[in-house]
């Protein structure tokens, strides 16, 4: 079995400005996450958030001793949340076994002990320090707050699935959940917002085969953008807007850490203050 993990550090946005595609991919695209049979981790310095990937195939793959938090146990002072993107699979927490289909949510408390995955199942993981212990739950897609925006004459007709959420399930400060475009829209969260109290990263699935997903970051008077593949995921900090728009109808999955749990805590931006 095989656990890769790498650091990446937190940048100002006067940093940002300066650098080329290449380096704006280095800091803050995450490509080749899933690799069978292997656990892939990304720590990022925003807020301390670990994104990553278990994918079992032919045995379990354990997660538990990560160097970079300093902990024995990665759920020592963590919560996680885990979405499986692939077949259903088994995650067994704490010697009980949850069987999680595709576009499930698992969330597990801190305390935890090790986190087992079993295959089938493409598994992204979140990870965000807690200070208190929540229970771990299940949340199938009915459990789910499911929210419907946008119009098609905007092309941005999409459904927002809330899983880890306050009205949902209890956390400590990990909110999660993923957002479906239907055929013909491709425009999120537009016009724009920062909130500068959460980092989010994103993990962008069911992608169609030769399609792109142009995301949108920087300041607003500073814009930038990156082209993202099926199963790439982005780092986006606090300071920045986040915005996509794909070749086709696509779903990327959410979440935040950060000072707070409100989802609607945001900062609007005017269209025409984009730069």
């Amino acid at each position: 079995m095989t656990v890769h993990a790498e650091t990446r550090y937190a940048i100002d946005p006067a940093t940002a400005k300066e650098l080329d595609t290449e380096g704006l991919r280095a800091h803050f695209h995450v490509g080749d996450l899933f690799a069978a049979g292997e656990i892939r981790l990304v720590y990022s310095y925003y807020d301390r958030l670990i994104l990553g990937s278990a994918v079992p195939v032919e045995g379990p793959l354990v997660l538990d001793h990560v160097p970079e938090t300093g902990t024995a146990t990665i759920l020592e002072r963590r919560e996680m949340g885990v979405l499986n993107i692939g077949e259903a699979g088994v995650v067994e927490v704490g010697g009980v076994s949850h069987d999680v289909g595709r576009g499930e949510v698992l969330y597990v408390g801190m305390g935890s002990g090790p986190v087992t995955f079993h295959a089938p199942g493409r598994f992204y993981v979140l990870s965000a320090p807690a200070h208190r212990v929540c229970a771990t739950k299940l949340v199938t897609f009915g459990m789910a707050r499911h929210v419907e925006l946008g119009a098609q004459e905007t092309c941005n007709e999409r459904t927002i699935h809330q899983f880890i959420h306050p009205e949902v399930v209890d956390s400590c400060q990990l909110v999660m959940g993923y957002t479906q475009f239907k055929p013909g829209s491709i425009w999120n969260t537009m016009p724009c917002h920062t909130h500068d109290r959460r980092m989010e990263a994103y993990l962008y699935f069911d992608v169609p085969e030769g399609q792109r997903v142009f995301h949108f970051m920087g300041e607003p008077s500073e814009t930038r953008h990156m082209v993202i593949a099926n199963e790439e995921a982005i780092i986006s900090p606090p300071w920045s807007i986040h915005a996509g728009a794909g070749t086709a109808a696509y779903t990327f999955c959410w979440a935040m850490a950060g000072d707070n749990v409100d989802f609607t805590d945001m900062d609007m931006i005017a269209m025409e203050d984009l730069r």
